[in-house]
């Protein structure tokens, strides 16, 4: 079936007269779910633009009262997609799920990165747009969640802008652009125009400088501990491997139908209910924000850490993380040099440990005790635990691994130097062959065609 897929194929570009489309080709070792974590993120990104063009047919973004003691447009028409709209309950969950979805495959996708080294030569600015990807990722879960028009969403949704306030000089800029002339109508226009026009369109720029840099460079080799493996593969490389159609076409489809379906029976399992709307008197809600801020909401209750503190060290580890390929090849020694294996790097490794294991316990901290104030020796106990839980381990084994490494490396000498059955005696002196980094070209090939 696939070489009659490859002579089709064939066809096609002979009579286009393009030779290339669309991704380059893949090598066999990469077809597997976890070298694919951005094209999941390129999947739900598209999914969220399909279900939220559909929702815009129905959505009204006004704040105005649908008449004398009626609720805000925007709440009314949101509860008209449930309510009234053929499986609009069903759109609807998918969007709000879809958007949870995409910032954590975007999360999967940064820290798998961060864990393997891509962001080493020659791929710093894929690293940086990356980077910045997420960050916008963020900002269109932030101004969407405010457009339900709920009591929870715009409580939630003022203290953000509250943290962004405090912020000396860039805060108010950054406010009068969300708050515009303050009213709740103005707050509630600008978080649609730039959860529908604004930062689309900047994802939608964004996206394709990463997959313009993806191509230029191509799939990162497998992560090894030799420095002199090659970090890109050549244009002879192309060749040997696997082409876009058939294979990675489907390939990447089969992951797409798969994520689709999860999220739909995932949003028709568990659909979103609608809290009460804003202005309601029925009850009061908590102004907490969703999961990906609950962590920056909890930084901001512990004791003497003031609001301009908690974004200004948000603001420093950014800065850290998109200016990161420079200061390793300027400090060398926090990453392990060339190298790109995990057990090489153990200062990162503690780095992308110790991120996770706090956003995990900021997220859940946030979760069942929020708007509570913790005491400077509750939380410096916390973190000082998180340091060591992840540090105490890699002191441990890293040492163990080196050890191992050398003991392998040295066997793998005294054979290369031991004669073959039958064959001369090795130079004395003579080093070993480098071990291959990728397989061989006929395996390669027979796996990808």
């Amino acid at each position: 079936m696939n070489r009659s897929l490859d002579r089709i194929w064939d066809f096609v570009e002979d009579r286009a007269g393009v030779k290339t489309w669309a991704l380059r080709p893949q090598p066999a070792f990469s077809f597997n779910a976890s070298y694919w974590t951005g094209a999941f993120v390129a999947t739900a990104f598209l999914v969220q633009v399909v279900t939220g063009l559909l929702l815009l047919l129905y959505y009204i973004p006004s704040a105005a009262l649908t008449g004398p003691g009626g609720t805000p447009e925007a709440w009314a028409s949101t509860n008209y997609i449930i309510t009234s709209v053929p499986m609009g309950w069903l759109l609807l969950s998918s969007h709000l799920y879809g958007a949870y979805a995409t910032i954590f495959l975007a999360f999967v996708h940064f820290f798998r990165g961060f864990y393997t080294g891509v962001y080493k030569p020659p791929r710093e600015l894929s690293w940086m747009v990356g980077t910045l990807l997420l960050v916008t990722m963020l900002g269109m879960g932030f101004t969407g969640y405010l457009l339900p028009f709920t009591a929870l969403s715009v409580g939630a949704t003022d203290v953000g802008i509250s943290l962004t306030l405090s912020v000396p000089t860039l805060g108010p800029l950054a406010a009068r652009l969300l708050i515009s002339d303050g009213t709740t109508q103005g707050l509630l226009s600008r978080m649609f125009a730039l959860h529908v026009v604004v930062i689309p369109l900047a994802l939608a720029g964004l996206l394709y400088a990463h997959l313009s840099l993806f191509e230029s460079h191509g799939i990162a080799p497998r992560a090894t501990s030799d420095p002199r493996a090659k970090n890109k593969f050549t244009e002879h490389d192309d060749r040997k491997l696997g082409r876009f159609f058939p294979r990675v076409f489907f390939y990447m489809t089969k992951w797409a139908l798969f994520y689709v379906g999860l999220l739909f029976l995932i949003a028709a399992a568990w659909p979103w209910q609608l809290p009460v709307y804003y202005g309601s008197t029925a009850g009061a809600a908590s102004p907490e924000p969703d999961w990906y801020f609950l962590w920056l909401y909890k930084m901001a209750d512990f004791q003497y850490v003031t609001p301009v503190v908690a974004v200004g060290s948000v603001t420093a580890l950014l800065l850290f993380i998109l200016f990161l390929p420079w200061i390793v090849q300027i400090l060398p020694w926090l990453d392990g040099g060339k190298r790109r294996h995990p057990r090489d790097r153990p200062v990162m490794v503690f780095v992308g440990n110790f991120l996770v294991s706090f956003f995990v316990l900021m997220t859940i901290w946030g979760g069942i005790m929020p708007g509570v104030q913790i005491p400077a020796t509750i939380y410096g106990s916390y973190l000082g635990i998180l340091v060591a839980a992840n540090a105490i381990p890699l002191m441990i084994l890293y040492p163990l691994y080196k050890a191992n490494y050398r003991r392998r490396m040295l066997a793998r000498e005294l054979r290369a130097k031991s004669p073959a059955p039958g064959g001369p005696p090795a130079p004395v002196g003579s080093l070993p062959a480098p071990r291959p980094t990728a397989s061989p070209p006929q395996e390669v090939s027979a796996r990808g065609s």
